[in-house]
């Protein structure tokens, strides 16, 4: 079918003649006809889908690939999904393996708050991580090896972090000291461990200078496979953990936090012997994903268009209505040529298309981080599920969301921005007040997050019950200010921005019962009666196409649209 012509799209006007020029035709501005074919393509422009093949064949291929990519793209988030939850799962068991293999003393409890406090204890954590990092093949459980880089193990690396110089005297109440970082590392491998002087008795020599001591870092790689992917029917990946342990001293308040940390790296295993029917299943996935980039694509390119031709079109009207009528056109009308569904899909094939390429690159072990990949995914897939409301809201019963939401956005965004200043007033003020004694107070993340809660009535009594008693005048200011928050946001602003959404929807209901009011726009294509099976709605040259099963077309659909 050849693309429809667009009436008034490359026209001028003469004063002389007063009329319009398009393609080598003239329609004068006292024609009736020009006004209605004008009227009759903002209808058509209008239409659904289903009325649009009925005015002119034209298949709904938007509609069309917008449910192919919900299968597919629902699909493809599953198996990354699936994939994903294996790879995590097999990280943070690995984590909790070497937690549990490395630091000493190591419980799940004390996992936010584990410190050492004495020397002993700092010199037997670190003496206990080097000692179980040599006689690993002997006291895990895993698969666990160390690295070898061809020639040699690389072993285990601990370095100093110290100021250049620091002399320290609390009881003068002075201190002297260069803020110069220092580093000095030490190597130990584990193929030659009696080599080293330092190692005896399972004892770690090591020595420390606690007064410019800032941190001590241990750095290593093990290797491990996955091989709980056997039981998927996919060939395992092989693992690089590249761990370090860290004694941060930063604060000299006599805690040093103990933290042990991980960055994963996924190779393909150099030599597989699986026994049984196994095979990879990675070239049809890329497959699968390139078919899902091809179909976003296509879908991206039809949303342009349709974007370029509204816009056309709006532009068309604005002139229109200005040389006819000398008006000039609302900004609400306006806007009724910008798609935004269209915007929103065409935001979701992007980040499908970037999603799906990062995608072959992890599955081909060229990428190995997931994060951005699952957000892109995500967002993408949440996007077309959305989308597809769209079609739902040409049906009048299921469109009642969609227009209570468009009418109640723009109150609610300056409600919001109202709100938002109380909210934040309150954030700063329990951030600086009670900080030093609530600990859901402590960082201004985490008294957002605790106003939150308490706005939608979830841990109002321990944020009562933790507020420490050691000032009673800062008690009693944080039983006046939880008191009044709760009572103003529940009470007053929820109930405010409920009743917001609640008079917007009745007054939607209203008007599905007794008609929306017309804007100029919607009363200038009215006046054009034709049904879209009329056959009116067709340009010269186009022949007529069969009906969908849907989309019964009447006996004079064949009728051809005339100037």
């Amino acid at each position: 079918m050849e693309k429809p012509e667009m009436i008034f799209k490359n026209y001028n006007r003469t004063r002389e003649s007063n009329s319009y020029t398009y393609d080598s035709k003239k329609y004068e501005l006292d024609d009736p006809d020009a006004e209605d074919n004008f009227r009759r393509k903002l209808k058509f422009y209008f239409m659904n889908p289903c009325d649009k093949f009925k005015a002119r064949g034209r298949k709904p291929w938007k509609l069309g690939l917008q449910i192919l990519k919900i299968i597919i793209i629902t699909a493809q988030l599953v198996s990354f999904g699936l994939s994903n939850q294996m790879v995590v799962a097999f990280k943070e068991d690995n984590l909790n393996a070497f937690k549990h293999l490395f630091l000493r003393g190591y419980t799940y409890k004390l996992e936010d708050n584990f410190a050492v406090y004495t020397k002993s204890d700092f010199f037997e954590s670190i003496s206990y991580a080097v000692y179980q990092y040599l006689h690993l093949p002997n006291v895990s459980v895993g698969n666990h090896a160390y690295e070898w880089n061809g020639e040699e193990y690389p072993g285990l690396i601990i370095c100093q972090e110290l100021y250049k110089n620091s002399s320290i005297y609390p009881g003068n109440e002075t201190f002297d000291i260069d803020t110069k970082v220092e580093t000095d590392c030490l190597n130990i491998k584990p193929d030659v461990p009696t080599e080293n002087e330092m190692l005896r008795n399972d004892k770690f020599n090591y020595s420390v200078d606690f007064q410019r001591l800032l941190s001590v870092n241990i750095y290593f790689t093990l290797k491990a496979v996955n091989l709980q992917a056997i039981r998927n029917n996919e060939l395992p990946d092989c693992y690089d953990f590249n761990i370090s342990i860290r004694f941060i001293n930063n604060a000299y308040s006599g805690r040093i936090q103990v933290m042990l940390d991980q960055d994963v790296g996924i190779n393909e295993c150099k030599e597989l012997k699986v026994s049984g029917s196994i095979q990879r299943n990675t070239p049809y996935l890329v497959l699968f994903d390139t078919f899902i980039i091809l179909a976003c694509l296509g879908s991206l390119i039809l949303c342009v268009r349709s974007v370029i031709n509204g816009l056309q079109l709006q532009y068309e009207y604005i002139t229109f209505s200005l040389t006819r009528y000398n008006k000039t056109v609302p900004f609400s009308d306006r806007m009724e040529f910008v798609n935004g569904w269209y915007i929103l899909i065409i935001i979701s094939d992007i980040l499908t298309i970037i999603g799906s390429i990062l995608k072959i690159e992890i599955q081909t072990k060229n990428l190995t981080n997931y994060d951005v990949c699952s957000i892109l995914l995500g967002t993408s897939t949440m996007l077309v599920w959305i989308g597809v409301i769209r079609y739902l809201g040409f049906f009048q019963k299921y469109n009642l969301l969609i227009l209570t939401l468009r009418a109640a956005f723009p109150n609610v965004i300056r409600f919001c921005c109202c709100a938002a200043m109380i909210y934040f007033g309150y954030c700063f003020c329990g951030w600086i007040v009670l900080g030093p004694y609530h600990v859901k107070f402590r960082t201004l993340n985490t008294v957002t997050e605790c106003l939150f809660s308490l706005v939608n009535g979830d841990d109002m009594f321990p944020t009562f019950k933790e507020m420490q008693q050691k000032s009673h005048l800062v008690w009693l200011f944080s039983r006046v200010y939880l008191y009044s928050f709760i009572s103003l946001f529940i009470y007053m602003v929820l109930s405010l921005f409920i009743a917001l959404i609640t008079d917007t929807y009745e007054t939607i209901k209203q008007y599905q019962r007794e008609g929306f009011p017309q804007t100029e726009l919607h009363l200038f294509m009215a006046e054009c009666k034709d049904l879209p099976s009329s056959g009116r709605y067709r340009i010269e040259g186009e022949s007529p196409v069969a009906a969908f099963c849907c989309c019964s077309r009447s006996d004079d659909s064949q009728q051809i649209l005339t100037n």
